[in-house]
């Protein structure tokens, strides 16, 4: 089909395919990509608002048996650069977000195999204690298969401890590409494998958490697989609803331990065009998120017109990226200044999108992870 073909057909209500998605990529002009995009965000988001959650990324541990060759952020185990945090630092750090009226922690770390199931369980009950209605984001689908292979204990079981001791939601990192041939390339197959990331988010999804879904792209991956990777998504997408938001962000190659596998950085243009066709091919997620923390303030300002309707967390603190060199972490203000710089109003949210800003005075909703909780899983074990 030509690319008239496909945006007619798309405009019709027909969902692209793999294959049409492609002929969009490679030949469909930037500004057109951006137009559809901006439509299908418009038609979801008709009330032209942006938003974007005050929180804080915590990396508890750099310690890690996984070595994907695309981080500059983890330690072996044994090297004396290596840390674990103490549950006082972590709460410390929790309270200071409380502070600047944040609500929720992005935990992620290292796969650091002298941290067990029990350390992870002993830090959220002593969170909810402390704070019961601040929000753990924690733990991403390789984290929580290392749990379960540590543990020994199926990836259900580890979930549903997890969220019995007071886990809210699932990051969607470590999804890279999900083609396993890229993994092999990346020596991230071994923490997870395409289908074992998605089947810990469909576990997920299964045992009531809402979850994110990601892509970092610009390595050693084709067009035909970061279209897979999307295709995979919005496949489990139908089949649980989980997922509340889609972010994609490219390679930082810069501080890397192997820059020759790579090629040259992702180019702006390049950021735009995926973050567009992510939108117009993803129907079935509400949200997408820009990625300000690797693209800049700037750049991100662009992509809400290239169907971006979020700007993710304000990430009081972040070390992964920073240790690939890449330092664009931003204020409140400058957040809400670029947004309404864009034509946009700026909202906070919550970890499922529901808003609790004062300048929206309606109720919240979903306001906490049973009323955000969704799927449409027909196995017996997991029916409504």
């Amino acid at each position: 089909m030509t690319v008239d073909a496909i945006v007619q057909s798309f405009r019709n209500g027909v969902r692209l395919t793999p294959e049409t998605a492609k002929t969009l990529y490679l030949d469909a002009p930037t500004a057109l990509l951006g137009r559809l995009a901006d439509g299908v965000r418009r038609a979801k988001h008709p009330e032209s608002l942006v938003t974007y959650i005050i929180d804080r990324n915590v990396n508890y541990t750099n310690v890690c048996v996984a070595r994907c060759k695309f981080c500059a952020f983890y330690r072996p185990v044994g090297s004396s650069e290596g840390y674990t945090l103490g549950f006082e630092e972590i709460h410390q750090k929790i309270e200071e977000t409380i502070s600047l009226g944040g609500g929720q922690l992005l935990l992620q770390g290292g796969h650091n195999p002298d941290v067990p199931l029990q350390w992870y369980e002993d830090l959220f009950r002593s969170v909810k204690a402390k704070h019961p209605s601040f929000r753990l984001h924690a733990l991403s689908p390789p984290e929580i298969i290392h749990i379960s292979r540590l543990s020994q204990l199926p990836v259900p079981a580890v979930i549903d401890r997890l969220i019995a001791a007071g886990l809210d939601s699932v990051p969607g990192g470590g999804a890279e590409i999900l083609v396993d041939r890229v993994r092999r390339e990346l020596n991230c197959y071994n923490k997870a494998t395409a289908d074992e990331w998605l089947d810990v988010m469909r576990h997920a999804h299964r045992a009531g958490l809402r979850t994110t879904a990601t892509m970092m792209y610009g390595t050693v991956e084709t067009v035909e697989e970061r279209l897979e990777h999307l295709f995979r998504l919005r496949d489990l997408q139908d089949e649980t609803g989980g997922f509340t938001a889609f972010a994609c962000w490219t390679m930082q190659p810069e501080g890397v331990p192997e820059q020759s596998l790579y090629p040259e950085k992702a180019t702006p243009g390049v950021y735009l065009r995926v973050q567009a066709l992510s939108r117009i091919f993803l129907d079935n997620f509400d949200n997408i998120q820009t990625s300000y923390v690797t693209q800049g303030l700037k750049l991100a300002q662009v992509t809400l017109r290239y169907g971006c309707n979020d700007f993710g967390g304000t990430m009081l603190e972040e070390n992964v990226v920073s240790a690939a060199g890449c330092f664009n972490l931003s204020s409140i203000e400058a957040i809400e200044r670029q947004i309404e710089r864009a034509g946009f109003l700026p909202r906070r949210r919550n970890s499922w999108y529901g808003i609790v800003d004062p300048r929206d005075p309606g109720p919240c909703f979903p306001q906490n992870r049973e009323q955000a909780a969704t799927h449409r899983a027909t196995t017996p074990e997991y029916a409504a």
